[in-house]
């Protein structure tokens, strides 16, 4: 067992926080203050970092309970403004997928698709206020004999509505590019051939999980930033791979560890939930998240001082390889160099583009800083840690 210097529990953390003593700073302010005063003293004088991330997350969507009706309908099939609604679970229960593409969507056959309305679009309208066309239909039952739903609902008019995300928050993530020599449309974006752009997905040094790169207070329970309210980690996210090559701060070199997530979507907003369309690929929702990191001690203090300096990620090629199920690394970046706008591989420079947002995840971690250090919100200590190699 480690001995430290400096030792906090949640608890006394929180008492700062409602107290109004707790120093909070987000994960870029805790750059500076860890290189300045060393990692001892950066420990006793932060309680919390805040981090944030703003990206298109494919795995979301929204458990909905759409509401009576009379006569009662057990609805089968549903449709919210066109979007088809899984109907699988009990009569009014329902769960809408950020990917589901209104329904006669042309797709792909007129190529690119440009896949300008889906669930995820139908989730930013509802956290927005809008109206939405509710259709459901079902085949009859003695106690729901109801055949068919039409109404409009606004989310007030919505029983129960959670976002939920199987997987957030994605730890580390691919470069993408493009070595073919036609243009690929992918869920990186648009990539031009022979190397013409790289794009990338994670908000580095601000990134929550790369603040926490070993889960050491991130869990089941772990109180969270979430679409412009306030959310809970349930669980390791689906994809969750922890145990995969590490740089020498511990810091994954490609996609390990993601969350399952979820918050009551009557709190959000749509500034932080945003339908996207993603050129020849489909639906998308961008998704607004962040994460309070508590300083236990010296060694979380370390861990939430990483820059974009010390993360690396793979370039990988998205128009051979990935389609093949094969993630070869070209070349190894960090992530200042993606910030920078252009790397290097081989003898080209090739632009870079972010598919995320730094600026909204900055918003995010200062937003965060001011809710905790204003006494609105305090920790949550997780019943349960995520894993921290992959059991599969």
């Amino acid at each position: 067992m480690a001995h430290y210097q400096v030792n906090k529990t949640f608890q006394e953390i929180n008492e700062k926080i409602l107290s109004g003593k707790a120093v909070v700073v987000t994960a870029e302010e805790m750059i500076g203050i860890v290189r300045k005063h060393g990692e001892v003293d950066a420990a006793r004088k932060v309680d919390v970092v805040t981090t944030g991330t703003f990206s298109p997350m494919c795995s979301s969507g929204a458990f909905i309970n759409l509401g009576p009706c009379v006569p009662g309908i057990k609805a089968a099939k549903v449709w919210l403004n066109g979007v088809p609604a899984y109907a699988g679970l009990a009569a009014l229960d329902v769960y809408l997928g950020a990917t589901e593409p209104r329904h006669n969507d042309p797709l792909n056959n007129v190529y690119p698709g440009e896949f300008l309305y889906g669930g995820g679009h139908v989730i930013q309208d509802l956290v927005a206020g809008k109206s939405i066309n509710l259709t459901a239909e079902s085949y009859g039952t003695h106690c729901y004999p109801s055949r068919r739903l039409d109404k409009k609902v606004t989310l007030v008019d919505l029983p129960f509505a959670q976002l939920c995300n199987p997987r957030n928050s994605c730890q580390n993530y691919n470069c993408a590019v493009n070595i073919t020599k036609k243009t690929v449309y992918t869920y990186m974006g648009t990539l031009r051939p022979r190397f013409g752009n790289a794009n990338y997905c994670t908000s580095g040094q601000l990134s929550p999980l790369l603040n926490d790169t070993y889960y050491q207070t991130i869990g089941t329970g772990t109180r969270i930033f979430l679409g412009g309210g306030t959310g809970y980690v349930l669980s390791a996210g689906t994809q969750h791979t922890p145990d995969i090559p590490r740089n020498e701060k511990g810091l994954p070199r490609k996609s390990a560890g993601t969350l399952m997530v979820a918050g009551d979507l009557k709190q959000m907003h749509p500034r932080w939930l945003v339908g996207v369309s993603i050129l020849g690929y489909g639906c998308s929702l961008s998704v607004g998240l962040g994460i309070p990191i508590p300083i236990l001690n010296e060694e979380m203090a370390m861990r939430t001082a990483i820059s974009d300096e010390d993360i690396v990620t793979q370039v990988v090629d998205y128009g051979h390889d990935y389609p093949l199920g094969k993630s070869t690394c070209i070349t190894e970046v960090t992530y200042a160099q993606l910030r920078s706008g252009t790397i290097m591989i081989g003898e080209k420079d090739v632009p870079t583009a972010p598919i995320s947002s730094y600026v909204r995840a900055r918003e995010i971690a200062e937003t965060l800083k001011t809710w905790i250090s204003e006494g609105r919100f305090v920790l949550g200590e997780p019943q349960k840690l995520l894993p921290t190699e992959n059991k599969i």
